[in-house]
């Protein structure tokens, strides 16, 4: 067989060579057939013993923790089992099932593609993703239905076995969180879906999105992951397999030298402080953090607190959450975003979806349309305040009349919690997204009014370039080095330095370390990204002078084509 290639979107780094293991995907074998009117109530009864089967395994599973598992599998498997207790999920079926008089299998196949095509229809990336929670418990189900066997755990424990499957779910990839597996690639996921979170928690190379893995790749043929370009290459020839086993021997040098600077203060050879802080989506990721020596918490996604449940968090849990992680961190920086989500992500899947949800009512703009909301929020990160160093960001700002009104309600939260005599950090700082690239050009006027500025990459370049990066029709063109997103993001560094303003990116630009020299240059100090980047962007600045620098940046800066700044880039990285 001739080699070939496959190509997906990488999520965690490292080369893996081996023999493919695949898992079976439970929906594609889903057959509609009609049952008799008598058969109804043993079809419904089979359904239910099913789904209280998978249920009783995932409590299995999460009882069978290990201590140091990081909380992010107990949330993902809460997260499954809130989906099997949903009335909209595990009774609607049943009805399918007596209506249409078909089998348990269809019936509930027919609901995931309802609560699917909602998913679809909701912008915020991160939040879409969470359709993968629904199929990857209906995929649980199915097999209960089907009679599959559980083949995370008919694997060897050969260290070179490659996992390839439609999807991972979190309960499953804590099974085989003890198996050695060198790498797994799935059909399905994103940058932002649990798979993804949980690859990198696991921190063995990983592809997502590769659409039809599972049906070009056959059991035990030998495979070549590589994670750090998203490229699976089946039945590699001798030479390409010589190439990447020096590839997989040089990354393990590379990780090993980096684990050595771990320790080393972050300056550049010119002796300039750059402070390295980390991105965060639950609690669990502190061990990351940690792990990687972060400077602190330069982005804490609060969305995920409020999906996949009935109900929204009330202020003392809340509360809770916001203070561990504030007092794991002790005198290190934790900065809070406030809800980054849309009015469509938080109500019941019936709720009328905006039509076009990235322009309409999400992030601050629905905070400051529900004020009690807001209000239960702003009181939990304020408590949590006297616990830690933490500081408030605002997300999605585009006029300075939001900002003030978003400023009063926090004062009115302060005025609360005075009133009940519950202390709280009154000089707490402010700070405020750019991501809007309306709020880039006026950088000065809201430099002035917040203690601190955060440069929202991901959403800037997709609003500045009129591009759905999730439309794999037009991703393509989200381009970073766009001239007009570089002079976006310098407006705002010189906005921050005028006024002596700290100015963060927390986008995935921060994390990319083959514009760390640039950013560097343009007068960039404070980078957040995700805790499996620190040290490869520390490296850069240990290795950076930014005085050097600041020329070779603002040639870039009057470059007009992009291809010509890439090359400018490749230079400085030499």
């Amino acid at each position: 067989m001739s080699t070939f290639n496959i190509h997906g979107v990488a999520v965690s780094n490292g080369i893996a060579i081996g023999k493919a293991h695949l898992i079976s995907n439970a929906l594609l074998e889903v057959v509609h057939y009609q049952i008799e009117i008598n058969e109804v109530p043993n079809e419904i009864k089979r359904l239910s013993g099913a789904m209280n089967e998978v249920k009783k395994d995932l409590l299995k599973i999460k009882k069978q923790l290990l201590k140091d598992s990081s909380d992010e599998f107990s949330a993902f498997i809460d997260t499954h089992l809130m989906i099997l207790t949903d009335k909209n999920f595990s009774e609607k079926p049943k009805k399918i099932v007596s209506k249409d008089r078909c089998n348990a299998e269809w019936a509930l196949k027919k609901q995931m593609d309802f609560f699917v095509r909602k998913f679809e229809q909701i912008e915020d990336e991160y939040i879409k993703e969470r359709k993968n929670d629904v199929i990857q418990v209906v995929e649980r189900i199915l097999k209960v239905l089907l009679g599959h066997p559980n083949q995370t755990n008919q694997v060897n424990s050969e260290s070179s076995t490659i996992l390839v499957a439609h999807d991972i779910s979190p309960a499953d990839a804590l099974q085989f969180k003890n198996h050695q597996y060198a790498a797994f690639i799935t059909d399905m996921g994103g940058s932002t879906s649990h798979t993804a979170i949980l690859a990198r928690s696991l921190n063995i190379p990983s592809i997502v999105a590769l659409q039809n893995a599972r049906e070009l790749i056959k059991n035990n043929e030998k495979i070549i992951v590589d994670g750090n370009q998203g490229i699976v290459i089946i039945n590699p020839s001798k030479d390409i397999l010589e190439e990447y086993l020096v590839r997989q021997n040089l990354w393990g040098i590379e990780q090993k030298k980096l684990s050595k600077i771990k320790n080393i203060e972050c300056k550049t050879l010119n002796n300039k402080n750059i402070e390295l802080l980390a991105n965060i989506e639950v609690p669990g990721d502190i061990l990351s953090v940690k792990e990687n020596r972060a400077s602190g918490i330069g982005l804490f996604r609060t969305e995920f607190l409020f999906m996949n449940r009935k109900e929204l968090p009330n202020e003392e849990e809340q509360f809770e959450i916001y203070k561990s992680v504030a007092k794991s961190m002790r005198n290190k920086t934790v900065v809070i975003r406030t809800l980054d989500s849309g009015a469509d992500k938080l109500t019941s899947a019936d709720t009328t979806i905006s039509s076009n949800p990235a322009l309409g009512l999400r992030a601050i703009r629905l905070c400051l349309s529900e004020p009690q909301l807001f209000n239960i929020q702003l009181r939990a990160i304020l408590r949590a305040s006297r616990f830690g160093m933490v500081k408030i960001l605002i997300p999605m700002l585009s006029s300075l009349s939001e900002l003030r009104q978003t400023k009063l309600l926090i004062q009115r939260a302060k005025k609360s919690l005075s009133n009940d005599k519950i202390l709280y950090d009154n000089n707490i700082k402010i700070g405020g997204m750019i991501e809007v690239p309306a709020v880039a050009i006026n950088a000065e006027a809201f430099a002035q009014e917040l203690d601190f500025l955060s440069i929202g990459t991901n959403d800037l370049i997709q609003y500045t370039l009129a591009i759905d990066r999730t439309d794999d029709r037009v991703s393509h063109l989200y381009n970073s080095l766009h001239p007009a997103i570089l002079k976006l993001i310098n407006t705002t560094i010189k906005a921050g330095k005028k006024y002596n303003k700290e100015v963060s990116i927390c986008g995935e630009m921060a994390g990319d370390s083959k514009l760390t020299k640039l950013l560097l240059g343009m007068g960039l100090r404070h980078f957040s990204m995700h805790p499996s980047r620190i040290l490869s962007v520390k490296k850069q600045v240990l290795n950076s002078n930014t005085q050097k620098l600041e020329s070779v940046s603002a040639k870039i800066l009057k470059t007009k084509e992009s291809e010509n700044i890439e090359t400018l880039i490749q230079k400085i990285n030499q």
